[in-house]
């Protein structure tokens, strides 16, 4: 218990027998359940969870997959078990050992205290995070913090990637687990749904903890692109949820004016560029100060829209 709350950690895994036991020896006293999620393993880590299961059969669950669905969808399939067992906070620990048990209190805080919904660890706040972090993988990182931002309205919150984090029961009965994202990609796919119902978020500083001997098998070059075209249909989903369907915010049409300007102006105004470059000619024969004053128009709705967006959601901290 914590602050009178029940508490459960949910520990997605897939081929985590080097560090599942570690993560499970580690777990604080005030965790009351722990409920590792075996998103069909190809190694002895379901075996290795029912051996402490044996020991403390009331503590720690196993949920196990028939098929592997992601990392995404062993966190869903935890989430569904703690909504369905009265957990009144859910967190998530990684079975590679990755988040250290002593962020825990920090975390757990704001969420049973009733201030936030939703409390996201963050790896960046620390000065270390540059010398601890993988270069590739911090530099991935802070770009694809950047555009969720934009997709998910909470404009404060940083490190999206991180998994570290905890949820409390009104938002564990809200959204709809089957829908969410299965894979790498969860924690952004969330926070969309989580800002459509406008729950409140915080971000929560947390040690980042490498070279412990977890693999990891993300790789930036491929999931950049990936989570990239992923942030671009919820950003759209969340505008057309929240601003079109549960409310109005006339900012639709500023961000509507601004894509379709830059859509259109931008790549005529490369052409342009790269026929008088070549010396083609002017062909397409386009004013170039009319594409250049639509792209800064372009810009201009843009940066209205988001500013209007994070006016609208500066509350949800």
């Amino acid at each position: 218990m914590f602050m009178n709350k029940l508490i459960a950690v949910v520990v997605p895994a897939y081929n985590e027998e080097k560090l599942i036991g570690r993560v499970i020896d580690t777990m604080p006293e005030l965790v009351d359940r722990i409920v590792v999620v075996d998103d069909c393993s190809r190694d002895s880590t379901a075996a290795i969870v029912e051996q402490y299961r044996e020991h403390d059969p009331e503590r720690i669950v196993l949920v196990r997959h028939a098929s592997n669905e992601g990392v995404g969808g062993a966190i869903s399939s935890g989430y569904i078990w703690c909504r369905d067992h009265g957990v009144d906070i859910a967190v998530v620990m990684a079975g590679d050992a990755q988040m250290d048990p002593a962020d825990l209190p920090a975390l757990l805080e704001p969420v049973a205290s009733g201030a936030v919904d939703y409390a996201k660890g963050n790896r960046l706040f620390t000065g270390e995070a540059w010398k601890l972090i993988p270069r590739t993988r911090y530099l991935g990182n802070s770009a694809l913090s950047l555009l969720t931002k934009i997709a998910s309205g909470y404009w404060h919150v940083a490190d999206s990637q991180t998994g570290y984090t905890a949820i409390n029961r009104r938002a564990l009965e809200t959204i709809d687990w089957t829908r969410t994202w299965k894979r790498y990609g969860q924690p952004n796919d969330l926070l969309v749904r989580l800002n459509i119902y406008s729950f409140k978020v915080r971000d929560v500083p947390v040690k980042p903890v490498y070279n412990i001997g977890e693999t990891s098998g993300i790789r930036p070059l491929r999931i950049i692109p990936r989570l990239t075209r992923l942030l671009t249909r919820l950003f759209f989903m969340r505008m057309f949820e929240k601003y079109v369907i549960r409310d109005f915010h006339p900012l639709v049409f500023f961000y509507a004016i601004g894509l379709l300007l830059g859509v259109v102006a931008a790549p005529l105004l490369l052409i342009r560029m790269l026929c008088v470059w070549w010396t083609v000619g002017s062909i397409p024969e386009i004013n170039a100060l009319a594409l250049m004053i639509s792209l800064i128009g372009a810009t201009q709705f843009l940066l209205f829209a988001m500013w209007f967006d994070m006016e609208y959601n500066k509350d949800l901290r």
